[in-house]
């Protein structure tokens, strides 16, 4: 049994090792072996942190995305209404991702290749995510900028696949386009589709 180790230097270490070997060899070909000499551990000390390699996989991604939804949601209180708030959604899921080009490979590609019990657990993961989406488009709703009868759930859909769709392309097309220069238009899109109209 892996102990909890995830607050030391080299848990993360791991996990870094983890998204720059599984971008650059894909996640059936990311030997344990291959992430423990990218992070510059012996293969033991991966078992010290982590069951297998599946675990290594959902750790990351529970790591990354818990770390991306603290920022946005701290970001989120300093934003004035709904409409700000989708703008900064459109912006942060966008840029985080082209900043982190292997992350992306990994997310956007290898999470989604693995075996359904894993991609069960992903979406778990992800539900926090959803949820703050959610919250925005209820937020817009209750101020009276988004249309009343919106259906939540059908926007939350729209606004996630439209910018999982933009990542995956860019990653297809191996980042040959300015991934962040698509967030204002994108951004317009999305709230002419959900704003009241004048």
């Amino acid at each position: 049994m892996a102990v909890d180790k995830r607050n030391s230097e080299k848990y993360h270490l791991i996990i870094d090792a983890a998204v720059t070997v599984i971008a650059k060899h894909g996640y059936h070909h990311a030997q344990v072996s291959k992430i423990a000499k990218e992070a510059g551990v012996a293969d033991g000390t991966i078992y010290l942190y982590f069951k297998n390699k599946e675990d290594i996989l959902i750790s990351l991604f529970r790591l990354k995305m818990g770390t991306f939804i603290t920022t946005i949601e701290k970001r989120l209180e300093t934003c004035f209404d709904a409409k700000e708030k989708l703008r900064f959604l459109v912006e942060m899921h966008l840029s985080q991702l082209a900043e982190q080009p292997d992350l992306a490979v990994v997310t956007q590609l290898e999470l989604r290749q693995s075996a359904r019990e894993l991609r069960l657990k992903i979406n778990d993961v992800l539900k926090g995510y959803v949820q703050v989406m959610e919250n925005v488009i209820d937020e817009g709703k209750a101020e009276g900028i988004f249309q009343e009868q919106l259906d939540t759930k059908l926007a939350r859909q729209m606004l996630f696949g439209t910018l999982d769709e933009i990542v995956t392309n860019w990653v297809m097309k191996e980042g040959k386009f300015d991934l962040e220069s698509l967030s204002q238009e994108t951004y317009h899109m999305l709230l002419t589709g959900f704003q009241k109209s004048s």
